[in-house]
């Protein structure tokens, strides 16, 4: 079907014309043909780069210029969000509705906010999870919402992520039955089942751009899927990278999935050192350039200088853990080929648009504390497969298991490679896990009986694909709990949210969280400090998943424990009773020691000597406790401890930015993190006013201080510059940023 003969735009048909696209992908023709431009819900599921993208965006263009409707995007990572929003932002500049730009909009964190500017937008990239808060808040604009596209449709599987957007689909089907839904997945085994729950009709298909080689690597053999087999030169001992260097030799880049972010930056390292003589000059100029970016882009860390060294070589790690900017650069320099291999965590494999010539799977276990290793799921691998294969570069992509033995080699051909995925279940109707979902139902007042709130959970997904009176035994449960903790309100007919209950939803937290929160506030400490809170958010459900104690580490911990009783704002248990009960107090006690060691600016070389937590673990936590920090006192102001609300809020920047509180007013400016903000205070810059007084070739004198990073810092705090002086500046930070960006 060629694009012309759509019934669209034309606005819209000039758009991509531009950008190379004249005819439709098969998997995009069959959803026309089933209706989606024409209103109909459709569950789309094909592999990746088959263009489920754009079958997205024009049904949302219809929307918005044929009919004047509302757009939600709906992904599960805020990276993948970034990159959607991008997508529909070339449409915002060139198509018109009624005379006016159409708007593009995100948004995706900061849980406890209506967020009525949203309104303004056209079409709205959220994650699951900022949807699931706006309708907890009851933004309005959510009912006139008109299409909602769930990228990722399949991740309803996935017992973290799954429940939050089944709740929201389930919701915006609540509030306007006459919704349009368009379901994206690579895989899903059970389609028609989850088409018959949304009402829709389904398109699955194996159509792929590129052709999807698989296989199992064994030594320096691979075993391909059809019976072929071929191999490689041996450089190093781990047979991954070879493959890799084999792939880059042969002018591919490869992408090596691992099991957790401390193997991806392992691998990565291992990959740079054997990558450098591969390289060509033209394109280790590209690297060095690419490098330095990466030393100015937010906060020097230790995360940003390795990562820059690793590039260097052409080799990169990817994990949820990098900053955004460092991010976009890291995947602007694959994508456009100059990274040539790159080491990830699997959340790569959610959506985000990075494919290689080569996906290498190095191990196909995972680690879960308490569970320990367990294969990952058919699923999985075929999301991370389906990343190979580079459109209009490849004509196929291979993806490769690694095996050790014969005999693992055998048991991955017939595990993975041959097997189909799982069928899609519901996760939904597990207590930690529905509790806060059963609650924002009463607070939000989408229920007002007990009836009302079994009624709405009756038409989820679990209870489509269960018994209906499975889930109610778990919501009769979490109901006694929430009236037991004065959250909810059941003495009369109608069922309602207290004063407590109703921010507890709105604050996104877990009500048992909550609990514990409210019962430490009440309590208290018998020396109460810093400590003391952060201990006691790492006590909650919502602080998850926990650090674990080694054990070399229990020693210390209980000693550390013991010096520190009287902070404590829960009565500790003795480590003569239950082992299980002490081991997890210790590994909270070591969750809330890093923390603390983290305001108190050790540095992040020092913490991974001493606690074994990478950066990337270290950054995930850090915002996970300043959101329970900003919900611990929120729920101080509304108990009316008003005396702790002075003690929670600078603690609570403090985490944000990991500093003591001298430093506070430095590191609000843009451009200075943590050890700029050190720099300068012991150097005598300890406020603004000393900042607006210094001269600017103090600044630039200073270490990590460059001419850009004092222009901007003295842009802040204004000051006297010389015209000269300013001139000068300027020119210094042009020559610096021509020297990152040569290539």
């Amino acid at each position: 079907m060629r694009l012309q003969d759509l019934r669209i735009s034309e606005q819209v048909k000039a758009v991509l014309l531009k950008t190379g696209i004249s005819d439709l992908f098969p998997p995009q023709e069959e959803a026309i043909n089933c209706g989606v431009l024409e209103g109909k819900t459709l569950v789309l599921a094909s592999p990746t780069a088959s263009g489920k993208t754009l079958t997205a965006e024009l049904c949302a263009l219809r929307h918005v210029i044929e009919l004047g409707g509302k757009v939600i995007y709906l992904t599960p990572l805020r990276a993948l969000a970034n990159e959607k929003y991008e997508e529909f932002r070339k449409y915002q500049t060139l198509l018109k509705s009624d005379g006016r730009r159409i708007r593009v909009g995100i948004s995706t964190g900061d849980f406890d906010r209506r967020d009525p500017w949203l309104s303004r937008y056209d079409i709205i990239v959220a994650t699951n999870e900022k949807a699931d808060s706006l309708l907890r808040h009851r933004s309005e604009w959510m009912n006139e919402l008109s299409l909602v596209v769930a990228d990722e449709i399949h991740l309803l599987n996935d017992s973290e992520r799954g429940p939050t957007l089944e709740v929201v689909l389930a919701r915006l089907m609540q509030i306007n039955p006459q919704i349009q839904i368009l379901a994206l997945s690579a895989t899903i085994r059970n389609v028609d089942e989850l088409a018959t729950w949304l009402k829709a009709d389904y398109v699955a298909t194996d159509w792929r751009p590129v052709h999807l080689s698989e296989g199992v690597l064994l030594h320096q053999e691979v075993q391909l899927k059809d019976g072929g087999s071929s191999t490689i030169e041996k450089h190093v001992g781990t047979p991954s990278i070879n493959l890799a260097l084999h792939i880059v030799n042969s002018g591919g880049q490869a992408l090596i999935f691992t099991s957790t972010r401390r193997n991806a930056v392992s691998t990565a390292q291992k990959v740079s050192n054997e990558l450098k003589t591969f390289l060509s000059k033209p394109t280790r100029r590209k690297l060095e350039a690419i490098s330095k970016r990466m030393l100015v882009a937010g906060e020097r860390t230790r995360i940003n200088e390795l990562l820059a060294e690793l590039v260097r070589n052409g080799a990169a790690f990817h994990h949820a853990g990098l900053g955004g900017n460092l991010r976009k650069l890291l995947e602007d320099a694959f994508r456009n080929g100059t990274i040539k291999v790159l080491a990830a965590t699997p959340t790569l494999a959610f959506g985000v648009n990075l494919p290689a010539r080569a996906v290498i799977i190095q191990n196909y276990r995972r680690y879960e504390v308490g569970y320990g290793y367990y294969p990952i799921t058919v699923l999985e691998y075929k999301q991370m497969a389906g990343r190979a294969g580079r459109p209009k570069y490849d004509k196929t992509g291979e993806a490769i298991l690694v095996a050790k033995t014969d005999d693992e080699r055998d048991y991955l051909m017939e595990s993975y490679i041959l097997a189909k995925p799982e069928r899609i279940w519901s996760k939904l109707a597990v207590e930690r896990i529905l509790r806060p979902h059963v609650l924002s139902t009463i607070a939000a007042k989408y229920a007002h009986t007990e009836q009302g709130v079994y009624e709405f959970f009756s038409k989820t997904f679990y209870a489509y694909q269960y018994d209906p009176k499975a889930i109610d035994l778990v919501i009769a449960k979490i109901l006694r709990f929430l009236h037991k903790e004065k959250m909810v309100d059941l003495s009369r007919k109608n069922v309602s949210a207290t004063t407590f209950g109703s921010r507890i939803s709105e604050l996104y937290l877990d009500p048992a969280s909550a609990v514990l929160i409210r019962d430490a506030l009440n309590n208290r400490a018998p020396y109460l400090t810093d400590f003391s809170f952060l201990h006691m958010i790492a006590r909650t459900p919502d602080m998850y998943p926990k650090l674990r104690p080694y054990s070399r580490e229990i020693d210390p911990l209980a000693i550390f424990a013991e010096e520190h009783k009287e902070e404590f704002m829960f009565v500790p248990p003795g480590d003569t009773e239950d082992n299980l009960d002490f081991e997890e107090f210790l590994g909270e006690v070591k969750l809330g020691w890093v923390l603390q060691s983290w305001i108190d600016e050790v540095t992040e070389d020092q913490m991974i000597e001493r606690f074994k937590v990478q950066p990337g673990d270290l950054y995930r936590l850090i915002r996970t406790a300043e959101w329970l920090l900003y919900g611990s006192r929120e729920l101080a102001r509304l108990l009316g401890h008003k005396d702790l609300v002075p003690l929670i809020s600078p603690l609570m920047e403090r985490t944000t930015k990991g500093v003591r509180t001298e430093l506070l007013p430095l590191v609000r400016l843009d451009g200075v993190g943590r050890v700029r903000a050190r720099i300068l205070f012991n150097s005598g810059l300890k406020t603004l006013k000393d900042l607006k007084q210094s001269p600017v070739d103090r600044l630039t004198a200073l270490p990590l201080f460059g001419s850009r990073l004092a222009k901007k810092i003295k842009t802040q705090v204004g000051g006297f510059v010389k015209r000269k002086q300013w001139t000068r500046l300027e020119k210094q930070a042009d020559e610096q940023q021509s020297l990152t960006e040569y290539s």
